[in-house]
């Protein structure tokens, strides 16, 4: 089924007014949280307003003359289905499920991508199993990471499971969870280790993103300098950092590093602003680091305590090829 769409004028008496209130009074078969999710998600556009694909503020006011058009997606199954999909299943029992995820495996359906996903795998592999707390879309999922990111990921199997998971990485430092993280980075650090501590809130112009922001949600990342890639001159051009999680907000590594000034490679999103310096990689560097075409972080560790037996879990994946013939070039 096509996707449908509903344009709304301004009049000069609703000039002013937000848009998302705007759209819930001119849409009623539409509530004000749905349509607030389609302005987030880019379905909402103002002609001329704006560049396409531009993703509005919910509060903007709209003017007299603004023609708004939103797009409405086609209904999709409640339910997603299974997907005969590899999975590299890193342990398994009846509780839960520890996968090493792929790059570029969304990890539940979401907007864009409704099929595919690491849910789709797991419904097919554990059948009616998995816990339904997380809701149909989300069935096991715990905690995620960047459809990018590849590494370590828990599933739990059913809700006693899920329940047991969740409060550990709630309560992640009374619990003992240990969730750490390998980064191949710009430049390098000028000591060994130390602590990330920058609140993260959404980013004041770019809703996608995240941001350091006074006021905003606490974050901690220590960090420990493992490997140094020196340049063509001896001077360190990247680096090999491992990250270890204190707290767990989205994107947390990413924008924690490019605040101090050392974003990961190949980060289109948080570290744009160091294309230049490919330029002092060496060819087989570059070539390498084209090749990725993904942030390079990998979720390298992963412990727990296991939701029936109380047993402490520990489980370790080494970088994958396409971080590893980076890491390779990078030695020269």
């Amino acid at each position: 089924m096509d996707s449908a769409t509903e344009t709304v004028s301004v009049a000069a008496e609703d000039s002013g007014a937000r848009l998302d209130r705007l759209l819930a009074a001119r849409i009623p078969a539409l509530s004000r949280s749905r349509l607030k999710a389609l302005i987030l998600d880019g379905q909402v556009s103002i002609a001329g307003a704006q560049p396409a694909r531009t993703i509005l503020d919910p509060s903007i006011q709209v003017k007299f003359g603004d023609v708004i058009t939103v797009t409405l997606p086609p209904p999709q199954d409640a339910k997603p289905a299974g997907e005969a999909i590899p999975l590299d299943i890193v342990y398994e029992d009846d509780d839960l499920i520890v996968i090493d995820k792929p790059a570029g495996l969304v990890v539940h359906p979401a907007a864009g991508h409704a099929t595919g996903t690491l849910v789709n795998a797991l419904i097919a592999h554990c059948g009616d199993s998995l816990s339904g707390i997380g809701g149909v879309k989300r069935p096991g999922i715990v905690h995620r990471l960047d459809k990018d990111t590849t590494g370590l990921m828990v599933v739990a199997k059913n809700d006693r499971a899920h329940g047991a998971l969740s409060k550990q990485f709630a309560d992640k430092l009374e619990s003992g969870l240990e969730r750490g993280y390998l980064a191949l980075v710009w430049g390098a650090p000028d000591r060994t280790r130390g602590t990330i501590d920058a609140p993260l809130d959404r980013h004041p112009h770019t809703r996608e993103k995240q941001a350091v922001r006074k006021g905003g949600r606490e974050a901690v990342t220590h960090w420990e300098l493992r490997e140094t890639f020196p340049d063509a001159d001896g001077k360190p051009v990247a680096s090999l950092i491992e990250c270890l999680l204190e707290t767990g907000r989205t994107h947390q590594i990413r924008v924690h590093l490019a605040h101090i000034g050392h974003p990961i490679l190949g980060d289109e999103t948080y570290g744009t602003g160091f294309k230049t310096k490919a330029a002092r990689l060496t060819p087989p560097a570059r070539a390498a680091l084209d090749a990725l075409g993904r942030q390079a972080l990998h979720a390298a560790i992963l412990g727990f305590s296991h939701p029936r037996s109380g047993d402490r879990l520990r489980f370790e994946a080494p970088l994958p090829p396409d971080m590893a013939r980076l890491a390779v070039a990078l030695r020269g």
